[in-house]
């Protein structure tokens, strides 16, 4: 679609999009858990890994409540799209990797958060 068009969405703004789906989903089940939770989306991780991260770049973070903010859970949108093979995939990662740091914020499994979960570990 043409970006002169108005329905015209930017790569980001599809991102972000994703990212509400899964978010909507998961609500409906945890609502109450996930109250106050903020969500967003960044291009890339800070360079600084966090103390527990080894590896490679995460895709995900979860920031637990501290000093007034609320939890928070943030998604890099570039990482993130640099491992999707086709726009299915995409979606399908987005909504893993949202269902992962819920699964943190929660102190459960992925699978007992979203039975969808697929674990490519």
């Amino acid at each position: 679609m043409p970006s002169t068009m108005p329905a015209f969405r930017t790569r980001a703004q599809r991102f972000d999009d994703l990212v509400l789906d899964a978010v909507d989903q998961l609500e409906r089940r945890w609502a109450r858990q996930l109250e106050g939770t903020e969500f967003a989306v960044e291009d890339v991780p800070p360079s600084h890994p966090a103390p527990w991260e080894r590896g490679g770049v995460p895709l995900g973070r979860y920031f637990p409540a501290d000093a007034g903010l609320p939890a928070r859970i943030v998604v890099y949108r570039r990482p993130v799209e640099a491992r999707a093979a086709d726009p299915a995939d995409l979606a399908d990662l987005v909504r893993d990797v949202v269902v992962e740091q819920v699964a943190h914020l929660l102190g459960r499994d992925p699978q007992d958060v979203d039975p969808t979960y697929r674990d490519e570990s």
